[in-house]
């Protein structure tokens, strides 16, 4: 009854996310986000729709209904595709499917999709179109403000326009340029400049419908600053290297209580979530690595990565690993109190 009770609040109580991060948001990235905030939106890593819908559906797409609210998102730019890959994410249980535009990669270059689909806005908008024809939950899609050299105000405002005339349900803007020729995958979060305020006229010319925001974006306080012009915020990688950022989010974003659990029930959670992933062949490596930023700027966070980072990766490893990992920042906490 609860999760149907979020899902009537519609779209609008998505005011905070969790991007799509390739390699980083997978269900172990999740189920750890999940401890700290129960109303932030997450993402899954891009599933391109061709292995969505040909694919090990389990092991790519396959969650724990824990981790709710969770969106899938999608990299393609075939609307036939796209759409089969939508019901399936719906038959899996996610909230919503989302549409890449926005992935600068050479990967995802050389399949027509990402970022570069910001040149082909009706295709775009062809492909949303078969999307939300498909299926009943929300369809989004998340954009660059514009590519190379294009002029972003007619460039975004098309790839706006067209994807809400067929219905979409939000576009999430990542506030800087593509540069799809010249700068690697990681130089283009960081060297083409951001232009919030460009988002922000995107929203007051469309007040009704949901737009959000993301790129840059490191604090809750920034967070609250954007959302006096745009409907939701989306953080990435300050989120992912400093999660304890998300234990504020219900209270400072959402106006509840913040997340009930502490951090000794949160490690006690992950532990018994990493001991139940090697049960079922998995190793601790795979969950504890989400967990490495956890304690960022305490006493004993070296110490905490160091753990992490070495014998997680051994053959035999499990969750014990985690616990000493956090014994050691207990004791530098300790030792830096006395």
């Amino acid at each position: 009854m609860a999760e149907l009770a979020e899902q009537d609040k519609g779209y609008g109580h998505n005011r905070f996310a969790v991007a799509p991060m390739i390699d980083w948001t997978d269900r172990h990235c999740r189920t750890l986000h999940r401890q700290f905030t129960r109303h932030a939106l997450l993402y899954t890593e891009m599933i391109v729709a061709d292995a969505a819908i040909h694919g090990n559906r389990d092991r790519l797409l396959g969650f724990s209904s824990d981790e709710h609210p969770v969106a899938l998102q999608l990299g393609g730019s075939n609307p036939v595709k796209l759409a089969e890959a939508a019901r399936v994410g719906e038959a899996f249980g996610y909230r919503e499917i989302n549409l890449n535009v926005g992935c600068p990669s050479d990967r995802v270059q050389s399949g027509t999709f990402g970022a570069c689909l910001m040149k082909t806005p009706a295709l775009v908008a062809d492909c949303v179109a078969a999307m939300k024809q498909s299926v009943s939950i929300p369809v989004t899609v998340k954009c660059r403000i514009g590519v190379d050299d294009q002029d972003v105000e007619p460039a975004l405002d098309d790839l706006a326009g067209g994807v809400f005339a067929v219905g979409a349900d939000a576009l999430w803007v990542h506030a800087r340029k593509a540069w799809l020729k010249g700068l690697s995958p990681k130089e283009n979060r960081d060297i083409p400049p951001l232009d919030y305020d460009r988002v922000y006229r995107l929203k007051r010319q469309n007040p009704s419908q949901f737009i959000g925001i993301n790129g840059g974006i490191q604090t809750l306080d920034e967070a609250l600053h954007h959302l006096n012009h745009v409907d939701g915020v989306m953080l990435g990688r300050a989120a992912y290297n400093n999660p304890m950022i998300l234990l504020d989010v219900d209270a400072a974003i959402y106006g509840d209580a913040p997340q009930a659990a502490s951090i000794d029930t949160i490690i006690d959670y992950m532990c018994a979530y990493a001991d139940n992933h090697i049960r079922q062949g998995g190793r601790v490596s795979h969950v504890a690595r989400h967990m490495v930023g956890m304690f960022h700027g305490a006493a004993g966070a070296r110490r905490w990565r160091q753990i992490l980072s070495t014998e997680a990766n051994k053959p035999d490893a499990d969750s014990n690993v985690i616990r000493r990992a956090y014994e050691a920042v207990q004791t530098g906490m300790a030792d830096q109190a006395a």
